[in-house]
């Protein structure tokens, strides 16, 4: 298995008090944290997102991308659910790493994107997994996900690791003027269903 439940305790928070649930990565030593509230193991699809860390966005209040807020409205809707789940998974940068994220960041200050910094640093796009996934949501008795996502590609890839997505529910907060570009570039590279105006911005013609 490629993770393990580790423990589980509450977590106050201003949206509502979770359960987090604590989770190792052996192969990697990679501490995942899934946050539920409610009965999720009853059977009926959960609200839930599957979030990949972003400390600029989570937790520096970075206004590059709509990561942090993007957290947020999650765990709102949950709140005001009732019932739903939350994996943070500890995949920086989509996967490169915060110190890569770094040096992307210089290379996207002198006009590459976001997809294009990934590239001349030598990876790939995306280079997240989410084969470990499955585990954590078996774990706490998750049968079906009502995901909260953009991102078509991620709804295609927990699919196929076994994950019954029963419905996308679109999430998309956080736009400003200094991560325009930005969603853009992850609408028309990328895929992400991020509304008319980031979709035309990508594909002028």
């Amino acid at each position: 298995m490629p993770v393990v439940f580790v423990a589980a305790s509450k977590l106050p928070t201003p949206f509502a008090t979770f359960t987090m649930n604590g989770f190792l990565e052996e192969a990697t030593g990679r501490e995942h944290v899934v946050l539920t509230l409610g009965d999720v193991a009853d059977g009926a699809p959960v609200l839930g997102r599957v979030h990949s860390e972003c400390l600029t966005g989570d937790a520096l209040f970075s206004q590059r991308c709509d990561c942090g807020s993007q957290l947020e409205a999650a765990l709102r809707a949950i709140a005001k659910e009732g019932r739903g789940v939350l994996l943070y998974l500890r995949q920086e940068g989509r996967g490169i790493g915060l110190m890569n994220k770094i040096r992307a960041y210089e290379l996207q200050d002198g006009g590459a994107d976001t997809v294009e910094a990934n590239e001349r640093l030598g990876f790939a796009a995306d280079l997240r997994d989410y084969a470990i996934c499955r585990p954590m949501l078996e774990h706490l008795g998750i049968q079906a996900l009502r995901l909260m996502t953009n991102n078509p590609r991620k709804v295609k890839a927990l699919t196929e690791m076994g994950i019954n997505v029963a419905e996308r529910v679109p999430l998309q907060t956080g736009q400003n003027p200094h991560n325009k570009h930005y969603l853009a570039t992850k609408a028309g590279k990328l895929g992400h269903m991020m509304g008319n105006e980031h979709q035309n911005e990508a594909d002028p013609a």
